[in-house]
């Protein structure tokens, strides 16, 4: 996890072990086990504090200590990361109808152009080009809520249709995405965790840890289109079937470390 940013590996620790339960978290114990992956306590710290400007943490203190409860805003969007990632691949997509939106965000609203960009690839939205992109599922009610929430509705069309069967679409949907690279990602997934064997508890934490945060890329670079357009599709149903595996086995033993470390308050300090 060479590449991993603190508040990335904050935001996977929450929605593994925090959201389902609706919990508050102890700072130090967040710092703590941060540190269990190699961050320094100042960056962690750090990615704390900029989580709280986003507004996905709320600080509550408890005499010297501080807790972290997650705000409205983390809550709906660790939700809807949950329904991304946990039906991925699960079910057989056949593409019954597909959603195009085209945009012209003007210049002067680029943060919301790219927070537009961003959120669409997390729906599973490719990009044909500038300001057109494409999904293979009905994705209305999210783009529209997405559109309003930017305020950017004025600036976009939305359509729904299906591909035309006299037409070969397998280009363009290699041109919106690129599956062979999805393919080899899946397979580097599968290669990495396949011989997950964990020794104890805080090994099983680390595992199931790194399993999450990596299958949580997913969602960004796979649109789930029909097995008839993919590649490989046994790369992906492989992949699948070995986080829901791990997910549910190691589920007990990596609750275990986190709730001994979060609430432990074996180190007391301010936050």
């Amino acid at each position: 996890m060479d590449d991993v940013q603190p508040q990335d590996l904050v935001i996977t620790l929450l929605g593994a072990y925090v959201h389902p339960r609706e919990a508050t978290v102890w700072s130090g114990g967040l710092v703590q086990l941060l540190g269990e992956f190699g961050f320094s306590t100042g960056a962690a710290r750090v990615a704390l504090a900029r989580l709280v400007r986003r507004d996905l943490l709320e600080p509550r203190r408890d005499g010297r200590l501080v807790h972290y409860a997650l705000t409205p805003r983390a809550t709906a969007l660790l939700a809807e990361g949950d329904r991304r990632i946990f039906s991925l691949g699960r079910e057989p997509h056949r593409a019954e109808l597909w959603t195009v939106l085209w945009h012209a965000v003007p210049p002067d609203r680029r943060l919301a152009r790219d927070r537009l960009g961003r959120r669409l690839r997390f729906l599973g939205f490719g990009s044909v080009q500038d300001g057109t992109w494409i999904s293979p599922h009905d994705r209305e009610r999210e783009v529209a809520a997405l559109l309003d929430e930017l305020g950017v509705a004025e600036h976009a069309g939305l359509l729904l249709g299906r591909p035309a069967a006299s037409v070969d679409f397998r280009s363009l949907a290699a041109r919106a995405w690129d599956l062979e690279d999805l393919s080899g990602r899946y397979r580097a997934f599968a290669a990495a965790f396949r011989r997950a064997r964990p020794r104890d508890d805080r090994d099983a934490f680390l595992t199931r840890t790194r399993l999450v945060h990596a299958f949580r890329q997913f969602p960004f670079v796979d649109p789930e289109l029909p097995d008839e357009l993919m590649p490989a599709p046994e790369d992906r149903t492989r992949a699948v079937a070995l986080f829901h595996d791990l997910y549910d086995r190691l589920e007990i033993p990596a609750r275990r470390h986190f709730d001994a470390v979060t609430t432990g308050y074996t180190i007391r300090e301010a936050a």
